[in-house]
């Protein structure tokens, strides 16, 4: 068995016939990151066998946008979608970012545009925008400040405005809004189209089939999905909770291989699936992670004239504590 000690963390997602493809992909990868000082960073949504092999960081956006920010590292690689790895570069300008797959996209990026901020702010002068990452470099350019779905709410407080643009995602800004009722939110109508398919019926399902499970959601999903959870909260916060509060059975209601990633450091705790795959980050896998570092595979870059703004509206939101 190659690399033993790594297939023993993902043995339970990664069949015994898969692993030798590889352990190659992840042994190479480990020569090309000390050769060229490069890091893996990866999203919670990634594969376990990216995860949990090749990752030097993980977590959930902002985590990813923080330690972007503050690697010394020479290449990134961000194993995710594209408009996470154009903060990578907003943050970094100087260094050398890759995205495996070029066409890792995100809904949420796709349902807003510059023009679309813009029109916005002809119709509602003089109120701040508050966009989620999950935008373009380009939309962020437009905007005054971004958020995480783990940040949304110290971010919409550290404004001191009555009224707020929070875009592009709907359902974020509607159960930010419920944290926040001195503010008034005005949403969006974009949708991620994985949380987008989770219904309250799924949840009471799920509570039927297993009594006694904890259920958690992420905030991307319908308010009257979050209205049935147990715990509402960004990636990161999820997988605090389980580890705070070691519930004997629980739901992730997100991506589904969150759940696969989480299960690893807890296998005492059953993990009941809801299983809604994002078609983006699927197409991230070991072998193009090797390319990227082997090419230069898709080489992150971003026009000069948005660079700067977009920049500024992620360092406010990375300033709010």
């Amino acid at each position: 068995m190659l690399l033993p000690e790594l297939y023993a963390r993902v043995q339970h997602h990664v069949l015994p016939f898969e692993w030798p493809a590889h352990a190659t992909d992840i042994a190479e990868i480990a020569r090309l990151k000390r050769e060229r000082n490069a890091v893996v960073l990866a999203h919670n949504y990634q594969a376990p066998e990216i995860f949990h092999t090749v990752a030097d960081i993980v977590g959930d956006s902002l985590a990813l946008a923080r330690e972007a920010a503050a690697t010394d590292a020479d290449v990134i690689v961000l194993a995710g979608v594209h408009f996470m790895a154009e903060t990578a570069k907003l943050l970094n300008p100087d260094k050398t970012i890759l995205v495996p797959d070029a066409a890792a996209g995100c809904s949420l990026a796709d349902s807003i545009t510059a023009a679309g901020v813009r029109l916005l702010r002809e119709r509602y002068p003089g109120v701040p925008v508050v966009t989620y990452v999950n935008t373009s470099a380009a939309v962020k350019a437009e905007s005054d400040i971004c958020c995480t779905s783990g940040n949304a709410v110290s971010v919409i407080r550290s404004l001191g405005a009555e009224r707020v643009l929070m875009l592009p995602d709907e359902y974020l800004a509607q159960n930010t809004a419920r944290l926040v009722p001195e503010v008034e939110i005005i949403a969006w109508k974009g949708h991620c189209e994985v949380h987008e398919r989770f219904t309250p019926a799924d949840i009471r399902e799920m509570r039927d089939a297993y009594p006694g499970l904890v259920v958690l959601a992420h905030p991307e999903c319908p308010p009257e999905v979050v209205a049935e959870a147990d715990f509402a909260g960004s990636t990161a916060a999820m997988s605090d909770y389980v580890t705070n509060h070691g519930p004997a059975k629980v739901a992730l209601v997100t991506e589904c291989s969150m759940s696969d990633n989480v299960a690893i450091d807890h296998p005492d705790i059953e993990f009941i699936r809801p299983c809604n795959l994002c078609p983006h980050m699927r197409r991230i896998t070991l072998a193009n992670i090797r390319q990227a570092l082997e090419t230069d595979m898709h080489r992150v870059t971003i026009d000069p004239a948005l660079a700067g703004p977009a920049r500024l509206a992620v360092e406010r939101m990375l300033a709010v504590r």
